[in-house]
């Protein structure tokens, strides 16, 4: 299990930026070649990124690419870049359909990615949306879907509205998507940088809803990130219980098993190994 409760993306064209990530505390970075760097920026940065993807100097942290999209003029040299420099992952935006993840699986194994070096599809379309389950079960290379709820909001004329009322049904269809197909699921960015109690309830929501971490914009939300999407002592404790009652009651031969008066079965136990699989997974981290 690979914790990926908090994503930041940084910019590519920053040489600042990418030499601040080494020390930031986020489990996984997207060094970025699309939004966050001009047009006329776009080679330089994408050789900096690359070099920076292949230097190992970012210790435990999992260190993606972002290339610009499939339609853009960059998009077919980013991708020969990207796989000569082997990143965990590289990061597509506007993937929206099984083609596009073909595509690009082919562009990677011709370029000589690696083998470990996975695909993140950006979901953030309406065709996307109707097609999630598609685009998850395209390729084994494809690990993550990575939803972008800023172009989504855009392109359904929705407002940005705390509870992000308007989002929930294509949350929840590319949620259903990645939990079918195995898949790792991420959730879009929070806007207001300063507003970090609003983050937070937001990554809460995230939780709740089932999503495994969050992609962010600014160093300061690595930490209640963190602390959301991480199992709470509390939690990690009732795991344990449970295992061990389960367990208990497994040799003494009984078919009921109850922990604080409620019946504890199979998913209850999968669950709390889910748990301390994660907060052993973090714990490595150091």
């Amino acid at each position: 299990m690979k914790p990926r409760r908090s994503v930041l993306y940084m910019p590519g064209a920053n040489e600042r930026a990418l030499e601040k990530a080494k020390t930031l505390p986020a489990d996984a970075l997207i060094l970025d070649l699309e939004d966050a760097v001009a047009p006329d920026a776009k080679e330089a940065a994408r050789e900096r990124v690359c070099a920076a993807a292949a230097s190992g100097e970012y210790g435990s942290r999992e260190v993606t690419i972002r290339v610009n999209g499939l339609e853009t003029e960059w998009h077919d040299a980013d991708l020969r870049a990207a796989a000569q420099a082997g990143p965990a992952a590289v990061v597509v935006p506007k993937v929206n359909s099984a083609r596009d993840v073909h595509n690009i699986e082919r562009a990677l194994e011709l370029g000589g990615a690696p083998d470990d070096t996975k695909i993140w599809a950006m979901v953030e379309t309406p065709t996307a949306m109707l097609h999630a389950e598609d685009i998850a079960s395209a390729s084994e290379r494809l690990t993550v879907l990575v939803m972008g709820t800023n172009d989504l909001a855009k392109e359904l004329h929705a407002e940005f509205v705390p509870g992000r009322a308007p989002l929930l049904g294509g949350l929840s269809l590319c949620l259903l998507a990645a939990r079918a197909t195995g898949k790792v699921i991420l959730d879009g960015v929070y806007n207001d940088v300063k507003d970090l109690e609003g983050f937070e309830v937001e990554c809460l929501q995230g939780r709740r809803f089932g999503f495994d971490g969050k992609t962010l914009i600014h160093p300061g939300q690595i930490e209640p990130c963190n602390r959301v999407f991480a199992p709470s002592e509390e939690e990690i404790a009732q795991a344990r219980k449970i295992i061990d009652a389960f367990e208990e009651a497994r040799k003494a031969g009984r078919g009921v098993v109850t922990v604080d008066g409620r019946m504890i079965e199979n998913l209850h136990v999968d669950n709390a190994k889910r748990v301390l699989g994660l907060a052993e997974a973090i714990g490595a981290l150091g």
